[in-house]
């Protein structure tokens, strides 16, 4: 049944390898961010076989799926006052920036017997979680180092996923001198002082990251083998670990411009079309914007050139494909981070794997 998502687990396997290296030799410890899979407990698995101690996730839900997996489970997004309860339970640490989540977590730590590292954010530009004013944040880091069960763990910093603030050496040496300042005004030693996500990694291979920053939350460059800065892909990973396939519903010769008059999209934009001639051979495949984003997605036949998609419907130009294609035969598509995050979510796409599962 279609479609169908294959996860290359072989080429996942070489693709974390690659990236432990290069951040070893840069004294980086990686967070395997398993968002995008869900925390797939499968895949999951190959991050951790591969020596990835830290695992972590936006989504309480997912945490639970790791359960099974020796490796300590970060929330890397601020928690909501609701699920606190369930936090705890089911992970270690966690990113925050409000006080008052602190102190639920920590009087919930101790209802439950355990303890909570807490990881408090700076905002260093991208104006979305965590503390602007660094007096602030010391305050906090002093009132959650006198805590019971709520333990001071760490710092981070994220850039490049709402304003698209870029990493440099400036803003990291922040970071990590905040980091002193955290560490001499409550006289707790900081395990983890975190610099980012993939966007940090060409600064990283340039040598921009200070002495200090000792932590990287990783998941586009380990599962794709693409860092965010530049958009390249590093020597010797593989972008193609995850694969959709789609089968073909309708198969007709069209225009290549529609007729008549054209009114706004669901977004209230008017689209626009190339005319690449009077006919040309169009598929539809049972594929739509429910379960990938056509905008991070290529089709592995580089003669198809994808025109779009509807909710459940996905057009394309087979004109010039390298292959013959007929009606119910199935069209490859390699995904990139937001499609293949949005695969996941779908349960309309069937799961498979492929490749080694074993190290």
């Amino acid at each position: 049944m279609y479609p169908l998502l294959t996860v290359n687990l072989q080429h996942l396997r070489e693709n974390v390898r690659v990236l432990r290296a290069l951040c070893a030799e840069h004294a980086i410890e990686i967070t395997g961010v398993t968002k995008v899979f869900r925390g797939d407990p499968v895949i999951a698995k190959i991050l951790v076989e591969e020596g990835i101690t830290r695992l972590g996730d936006s989504r309480v839900d997912n945490l639970k799926r790791l359960q099974g997996l020796s490796a300590e489970k970060w929330l890397i997004r601020p928690p909501m006052l609701s699920e606190v309860p369930e936090l705890v339970e089911f992970g270690d640490a966690s990113l925050n920036s409000e006080l008052s989540v602190i102190e639920a977590i920590d009087e919930e730590a101790g209802r439950q017997g355990r303890e909570h590292k807490i990881i408090l954010m700076a905002d260093l530009g991208d104006i979305r979680e965590g503390y602007v004013d660094p007096d602030e944040l010391v305050d906090a880091a002093k009132k959650v180092a006198a805590m019971s069960h709520a333990k001071l763990y760490g710092l981070g910093v994220n850039l490049t996923c709402f304003s698209f603030v870029q990493y440099d050496t400036e803003k990291l040496t922040q970071l990590r001198d905040l980091a002193k300042r955290v560490e001499e005004e409550t006289g707790v030693k900081l395990s983890v002082v975190s610099g980012g996500n993939s966007a940090t990694i060409d600064l990283m291979l340039r040598g921009g990251i200070p002495s200090g920053v000792n932590n990287l939350r990783l998941g586009e460059s380990v599962l794709f083998g693409k860092e965010r800065a530049k958009y390249q892909y590093l020597p010797g990973t593989h972008p193609d670990v995850f694969t959709l396939h789609a089968e073909i519903v309708e198969l007709k010769e069209k225009p290549s411009l529609p007729w008549g008059d054209i009114g706004v999209d669901s977004y209230g934009k008017k689209p626009a079309f190339t005319d690449r001639g009077d006919r040309r051979l169009k598929a539809i495949c049972a594929l739509g914007k429910q379960d990938f984003d056509a905008e991070t997605t290529t089709a592995c036949d580089e003669g198809i050139i994808l025109l779009g998609a509807s909710s459940d419907h996905l057009m394309l130009d087979i004109t010039d494909a390298q292959k013959t294609y007929r009606v119910g035969d199935t069209v490859d598509l390699q995904l990139g981070y937001f499609s293949t995050m949005r695969a996941f979510t779908s349960e309309y796409v069937r799961k498979e794997y492929s490749g080694n599962h074993h190290p």
